[in-house]
């Protein structure tokens, strides 16, 4: 017994409402980021997610899991916030083929100046999402009330 037409096109149509929830915040993020910090979404994600760990250090691989990145990806990315000073890296003490990268001063002062703007531009975001009728049932599913 195969799945129904109407059981496809209800999990496509549920799929397209949270790309839609999805793609309306990280673009209004990112604009927010970017006009007023010169961030992209996903360089504040990696900076806050450095911020909110013990030493304020990560290892590569899980710096990269928690941005959703491939690795190439991450240590582009690192690559860049490290140019522009915001994060360094430091070899693993315990295993010398780890890399942790770790805030600086610049990045943590960086971020606490972002902060509120990405805190505004997702309140916004929500809110236009619970005014728009496909998505608002999402807003409160998913945690974002």
């Amino acid at each position: 017994m195969g799945i129904s037409d109407s059981a496809v096109e209800v999990r496509a149509q549920g799929w397209r409402r949270l790309a839609a929830l999805h793609g309306l915040i990280e673009s209004t993020l990112e604009r927010s980021l970017s006009d007023e910090h010169g961030l992209s979404v996903v360089e504040y994600t990696v900076l806050d997610t450095l911020s909110r760990q013990d030493g304020w250090h990560l290892r590569m691989t899980q710096l990269g899991r928690a941005a959703a990145l491939s690795p190439s990806a991450a240590t582009r990315l690192v690559n860049r916030l490290e140019d522009r000073g915001l994060l360094t890296r430091i070899l693993c003490a315990d295993d010398r083929r780890g890399i942790y990268t770790e805030l600086t001063p610049a990045g943590r002062e960086l971020l606490e100046q972002a902060r509120p703007t990405a805190d505004d531009a997702l309140h916004g975001a929500v809110e236009q999402a619970r005014a728009t009728p496909e998505l608002a049932d999402l807003v409160g599913a998913v945690g974002l009330a």
